[in-house]
């Protein structure tokens, strides 16, 4: 198979099971699993994905797309990626939406942190990663892939509020009515200093990584 219909194949894979193990199949296949058994499924069902997607990746043409959009775009990308690591780092504090001891109460508080900006601000996080190299427009192989977590992200933050209406109720209804699904982004502030430095040098840190990583100089040390 071509490598680059390898990788659409894989992604839409990815997704596709994603949405279906976790929303129509769940209960069907926890019954005769248990929750146990079921995660186990779930698992080795997304790594055999993005094992499949990985492979094809990398068979995959680096740079295919000969409009590709310049400094303005690396330039986008840049500026996109130091929000998106806001927001996923102050995902782990504080999320109602984590399967963790404790949601519900979470649920009842009044939101911190990144959750004056949206109540998915992991899947935020993504989407902007996503949308950082799609606005790139290097090759097919990152589109793809961008796209595919972009639709994962935000359609299974949406989905995710109604499995987490069906499972907590009126904890997650109250959530709902103090939190947005579409981020505001000037309240983005509101994740407060320390956050933002934590941000900030994991930024530093990753887009200096992508050099010995990927082969491609990618945040401010393109201009450096």
């Amino acid at each position: 198979m071509d490598p680059i219909a390898a990788l659409a194949a894989a992604s839409i894979a990815l997704v596709g099971t994603h949405f279906a193990l976790s929303h129509p199949l769940r209960a069907s296949l926890v019954k005769p699993l248990g929750p146990t058994g079921f995660m186990v499924a779930y698992s080795l069902v997304a790594a055999a994905c993005m094992v499949w997607m990985a492979l094809a990746f990398r068979a995959a043409p680096p740079a295919d797309l000969s409009g590709a959009t310049g400094d303005g775009g690396w330039l986008l990308a840049t500026l996109l990626t130091l929000p998106a690591l806001v927001l996923f780092l102050g995902s782990f504090r504080g999320n109602p939406a984590l399967p963790a001891p404790g949601a519900e109460r979470a649920a009842t508080q009044a939101p911190q942190g990144v959750f004056h900006v949206t109540r998915h601000p992991m899947m935020w996080g993504f989407a902007l990663w996503a949308l950082s190299h799609i606005a790139l427009w290097w090759s097919w192989r990152t589109v793809i892939v961008g796209c595919a977590i972009l639709v994962l992200a935000l359609v299974g933050a949406h989905l995710q509020d109604r499995k987490k209406e069906a499972l907590m109720g009126a904890a997650w209804s109250e959530w709902e009515s103090k939190t947005s699904y579409w981020p505001r982004w000037m309240r983005l502030a509101h994740a407060g200093p320390l956050l933002w430095s934590a941000a900030v040098a994991g930024w530093l840190a990753v887009s200096w990584a992508h050099l010995p990583a990927a082969g491609i100089p990618a945040g401010v040390w393109r201009w450096l």
